[in-house]
C-alpha cells in the first residue's frame, strides 16, 4: 500500500468518512445524521443507563447525536424488532442484553431470526449478577445455602425480574449445577421483587450489582457470590461461584450494540472503532464501573460468536428445566 491510500485508510477509520472501494454500493460517508439507539427496556435499568453512557460518548465521535429511544414491551421483543425490520443504513442501532440470546429459547415465535437478522456491532460491556438472600437465611456461603435448601427441597422461594429473563436462568442454572429444588416467584421487574425480598416473602434474588448495594450496605439483603469468573471491582470481598466451590458455574450480564442484517461492513467497522475509542475512555471506565460493569471492547466476529454460543448455552437450560414463557 502506498504512503498516500495509508493516509487515506487512517483518515476514513477515525473520521468514518466511508468510501469502501470494490464493496457493493458503498455508502458515501457516515454518519450525516442522528442516529436513533433503541432500547428495547423500560427507563432506568442498566441497559437504558449504558446506553446513554456509550450513546452520548459515540455521538461526541461522530460528529452526530445518538437519541435513545426506549421502546419496552414483550421481554425486549418489541424493541428488538423495529430495529430488525429497520433499513440497514446504519441511523437504527439495538443496545441490548444477553436477553437476546435467551428470547429463541423462551419464545416459540419470534417476529425476527436472532441469528439472520442482525449485524452484530461490539460488545460493550459485561458484568456479574449478584446473588443475595434475606439476613433470616442461615447461609453466608453459596455451600451453606445449598446445604440449607437441600435440607429443604421444594419449599425455598427464589424471585426473578420475569420467566425466562437472565437473571431467571441464573437460578435455574445453580439448580441444575448444585442439585438442588426451589420454588420460582416471577415478578415484573426488580423494583417489584425488592420489597417482598426485602420483608422476607421471598429468600433469594440473582440481580445486578448496583440495583443491591444499597440494600447491602444498609444490611437488608445479604450478598453470597457473583456470577462471573471473575470477582467484580465495585464488591471485590464477595467471592464467584467458581471460587465458592462450583467450578462449572458462570453467568456473563452481557450487552452489546447491533444493526439490522445486510449493514455495510464498513459502517459496521466504523462503529465498532468508535465504539472501541468510547470504551476505552476513562470517565467511560468509571461510570461502567458505578453500575457494576465492565467495558468489553472486541470485534464485530468476536461478538457476533458470543451471541451464538449463548442462544446454545441458554437453550440446554431452558430445555432441561422446562421454562415456557408465561
Amino acid at each position: 500500500m502506498h504512503a498516500s491510500a495509508r493516509v487515506v485508510t487512517g483518515i476514513v477509520a477515525v473520521l468514518c468518512g466511508i468510501t469502501a472501494v470494490g464493496a457493493a454500493m458503498p455508502p458515501a460517508s457516515y454518519p450525516v445524521r442522528p442516529i436513533r439507539l433503541v432500547v428495547p427496556f423500560a427507563p432506568g435499568g442498566t441497559n437504558d443507563v449504558l446506553a446513554r453512557i456509550v450513546g452520548d460518548k459515540l455521538g461526541e465521535r461522530l460528529g452526530q447525536p445518538l437519541v435513545t429511544d426506549n421502546r419496552a414491551g414483550a421481554g425486549s421483543v418489541l424493541g428488538t424488532e423495529i430495529v430488525a425490520r429497520a433499513n440497514a443504513d446504519g441511523y437504527t442501532l439495538l443496545l441490548t442484553s444477553a436477553v437476546l440470546a435467551v428470547n429463541p429459547s423462551i419464545l416459540r415465535t419470534l417476529p425476527y431470526d436472532t441469528l439472520r437478522d442482525f449485524s452484530p456491532i461490539g460488545l460493550v460491556g459485561s458484568g456479574p449478577y449478584l446473588m443475595v438472600v434475606h439476613p433470616l437465611v442461615p447461609a453466608k456461603t453459596v455451600a451453606e445455602f445449598i446445604a440449607w435448601v437441600k435440607s429443604r427441597p421444594g419449599q425455598v422461594n427464589y424471585a426473578s425480574v420475569g420467566t425466562g429473563s437472565p437473571p431467571h436462568l441464573a437460578a435455574e442454572l445453580l439448580k441444575m449445577t448444585a442439585g438442588i429444588d426451589m420454588q420460582h416467584v416471577p415478578y415484573k421487574g426488580g423494583s417489584a421483587v425488592l420489597p417482598d425480598l426485602i420483608a422476607g416473602r421471598v429468600s433469594m434474588f440473582f440481580g445486578s450489582i448496583s440495583t443491591l448495594q444499597p440494600q447491602i450496605q444498609s444490611a437488608k439483603l445479604r450478598a453470597i457470590a457473583v456470577t462471573t469468573e471473575q470477582r467484580a471491582p465495585a464488591i471485590p470481598d464477595v467471592p464467584t461461584f467458581m471460587e465458592s466451590g462450583l467450578p462449572d458455574y458462570e453467568v456473563n450480564g452481557w450487552y452489546g450494540l447491533l444493526g439490522p442484517r445486510g449493514m455495510h461492513r464498513a459502517i459496521v467497522d466504523c462503529l465498532n472503532h468508535a465504539l472501541a475509542q468510547v470504551l476505552g475512555d476513562r470517565e467511560t471506565q468509571a461510570k461502567f464501573a458505578a453500575n457494576g460493569m465492565v467495558p468489553a471492547a472486541g470485534s464485530a466476529d468476536d461478538f457476533a460468536a458470543l451471541i451464538r454460543k449463548e442462544i446454545t448455552k441458554w437453550s440446554k437450560v431452558v430445555r432441561t428445566a422446562g421454562i415456557k414463557a408465561e
